[in-house]
């Protein structure tokens, strides 16, 4: 039956897939911006804790859960990045093809433009190794200093050092090359 208002047409597909990936990016904007004041709870729970039970070994929870939520934080910006990739590089121009435009979604690239956009990615970049990393790095090494190690406590927290250094690592390797469209944070 060609021509009943039942057809779905390929831009209509396209366009509720743009809804659905949009809705998505959204709403992991809102969990992974979520996680960085939840990480900040966590640390501030976890030190007054610790400074209250005068333990310095109770900073060994900061690793594992810096890393956790660091991790999760990540996986969830480069899922958000890749929406935003994946709207630009494929989604608009098929949507502008169909529609026999020059773009679709101006938006999506227009704000990437912004000669402060490279600042705010090393800024940002600043904050979350600051949150992720140098955090449980500085419990570490709080409770190294502190005294009152055992043998068992200083390998558990070597590992934990290996780790929140891996997770460094990952941070800065998917903010690098900060001008791309591929590059880091939307």
């Amino acid at each position: 039956m060609a021509g009943t208002e039942s057809e779905v047409t390929v831009g209509q597909l396209l366009l509720a897939e743009y809804q659905s990936v949009k809705d998505e990016q959204k709403a992991r904007i809102g969990f992974r911006d979520n996680l960085l004041y939840v990480t900040l709870a966590v640390v501030a729970a976890v030190i007054a804790a610790a400074a209250q039970a005068k333990q310095t070994s109770m900073l060994l929870a900061l690793p594992p859960v810096c890393v956790v939520l660091g991790w999760t934080y990540l996986v969830n910006d480069e899922k958000i990045s890749a929406i935003g990739t994946y709207v630009r590089g494929e989604l608009g121009p098929r949507l502008a093809q169909l529609a026999g435009a020059e773009g679709a979604f101006g938006w999506e690239n227009f704000h990437r433009g912004d000669t402060r956009r490279v600042a705010r990615k090393a800024v940002q970049l600043v904050v979350d190794l600051l949150a992720f990393c140098v955090v449980p790095l500085s419990a570490l090494v709080v409770y190294w200093a502190g005294g009152g190690t055992s043998p068992g406590l200083v390998i558990l927290s070597v590992g934990e050092a290996v780790a929140v250094a891996a997770l460094g690592w990952y941070f800065v390797g998917y903010a690098l090359p900060f001008g791309t469209a591929d590059g880091g944070r939307q």
